[in-house]
């Protein structure tokens, strides 16, 4: 089921935040992912501990879990949400030479998640990038996606395909 209101937006075409107030507060989790494809011996230097700045996917991760707090302060129509739980799995796969995350976001509230865990992936990625740049610059972030979804009056949503 989709819904093809676009909500964002009142009865004169105003960009405008929705009103949740009257919304039943009900547990929200979301789930997303995404990789970064980098040459072979920047995933190995990542994976080895042997990169200069530090551990970068603990680095990555930290910022993720900040990120997915921050969301309201990025994306301007997005509702700022109490999160009662963000987690970030990283997992390097040295036969496509990249890192795979998977954000889980959860609250109970009025509203979803799912914004939430779609910033935690972009911004983990990205902070994979900037920390390895210097030796690695043509590093691509690919299929980042919502995976799920559940809470709410729409319940639960499940990326086919």
């Amino acid at each position: 089921m989709t819904n093809d209101k676009l909500n964002h937006f009142n009865q004169r075409g105003e960009a405008h935040m929705v009103d949740v107030g009257d919304k039943s507060s009900t547990q929200r989790i979301a789930v997303a992912e995404g990789m970064i494809v980098m040459q072979a011996e920047t995933l190995q230097r990542i994976v080895q501990g042997e990169h200069k700045k530090g551990d970068v996917l603990g680095v990555a991760r930290i910022a993720g879990v900040m990120a997915a707090k921050r969301t309201a302060d990025l994306v301007p129509l997005c509702h700022p949400l109490q999160l009662t739980h963000v987690d970030i799995q990283l997992k390097p796969d040295a036969k496509k030479q990249c890192v795979y995350c998977i954000a889980e976001v959860k609250t109970s509230g009025q509203t979803g998640v799912e914004m939430e865990a779609l910033t935690a992936v972009q911004i983990t990625l990205l902070t994979i990038y900037d920390m390895c740049k210097a030796m690695d610059r043509g590093m691509t972030m690919n299929n980042i996606c919502l995976l799920s979804k559940a809470g709410g009056k729409s319940g639960q949503w499940h990326k086919t395909g």
